[in-house]
């Protein structure tokens, strides 16, 4: 008879996630999951398999997550150039002074594994083709046009704010988009 299952695995992923966060995707093993979670280590290694296995599942989670958030910022976010600042700045909520750097490790993670680094480029296109469409009005978006242009201003502006943090995150990007797109001679209306 097979034991029924105390934690999830989502919840299980959450405190990896949790982990990763506070210390580093080098301080995730099944020994920390295990500490945290009240669960044997062997238990942990039968579910995921590897500890690679285990910090891409969690990963896997956050892209899940952002994918979602995204989702829902293309859905509140208006037309034209003012919904696309909206967008972005919406996006930009989930960065804070104290942890943005440790952000940072796991970009180095999203980069090094070929799966996430796949999510992350299917991210990018949405944002840039969401863009694309809400400056343009053309369905097609894509390429490396306007859409690629404000999401790269958008994440250098983050990478920018990481190392003055003058303000408040939100109010950096909304100053940063609005002055790229008044450069550009692009209403936002």
């Amino acid at each position: 008879m097979v034991r029924p299952r105390t934690i999830s695995d989502e919840a299980l992923l959450d405190s990896a996630l949790l982990i990763v966060r506070e210390s580093g995707p080098d301080s995730l093993s099944f020994g920390t999951l295990a500490a945290r979670v009240g669960l044997a280590g062997s238990t942990l290694v039968q579910r995921f398999g590897s500890k690679a296995n285990l910090l891409r599942a969690a990963l896997l989670l956050a892209w899940d997550r952002l994918d979602a958030d995204t989702a829902r910022a293309l859905e509140r976010a208006g037309d034209g150039g003012a919904g696309a600042i909206e967008m972005l700045v919406m996006l930009s909520g989930q960065y804070r002074p104290d942890t943005f750097a440790d952000q940072l490790l796991i970009l180095r993670e999203d980069l090094r594994d070929p799966v996430l680094r796949a999510r992350g480029q299917a991210w990018l296109a949405v944002l840039s083709d969401a863009i694309e469409q809400r400056l343009s009005g053309d369905a097609r978006g894509g390429g490396a046009g306007l859409g690629d242009l404000i999401v790269t201003q958008w994440q250098g502006t983050l990478t920018m704010w990481g190392f003055r943090r003058r303000g408040a995150i939100k109010t950096e990007v909304r100053r940063s988009l609005t002055d790229l797109l008044d450069r550009l001679g692009i209403t936002r209306d």
